[in-house]
């Protein structure tokens, strides 16, 4: 592990840890993976739902993409559920929590059930500015 200037712990090469997360995912045609922010997305039907990130400190677990409104509910469900500390708008599990796999194999099980807790429409791009320079 390497520190950055940031302070956060980053492992050195390989994968991300917690790809497997994703694994029962990979059985719909509607999924899609991506890297994000150093990170791993998991997209179904267009909706950004889970994140996979093992970056230590506040980034070494999995995010849930969901709506504030959906919070209370998701972790009156899954109590090892809490709002992230730096993305407050998403739900987040630490992976030392002793749930966790237990939790994650809830939460893919959701995200295949196509439950409305989970999942949002990521913000459409912003086109890219042509170069402004006269010829």
């Amino acid at each position: 592990m390497v520190e950055s200037i940031f302070g956060v712990v980053k492992r050195d090469g390989g994968q991300n840890s917690l790809l497997w997360v994703f694994d029962a995912l990979e059985r719909d045609a509607g999924y899609l993976r991506k890297r994000m922010f150093g990170c791993e997305a998991a997209y179904l039907d267009d909706l950004l739902c889970l994140v996979v990130a093992d970056k230590g400190g506040a980034w070494d677990g999995l995010l849930v993409c969901t709506a504030k409104e959906q919070h209370a509910e998701l972790i009156q469900d899954m109590p090892a559920l809490r709002p992230h500390s730096v993305l407050g708008k998403w739900l987040y599990m630490p992976q030392d929590d002793a749930a966790f796999e237990e939790t994650a194999e809830k939460l893919t099980t959701l995200v295949l059930a196509h439950d409305p807790r989970i999942g949002v429409a990521p913000k459409p791009r912003k086109p890219r500015r042509k170069n402004a320079l006269p010829k």
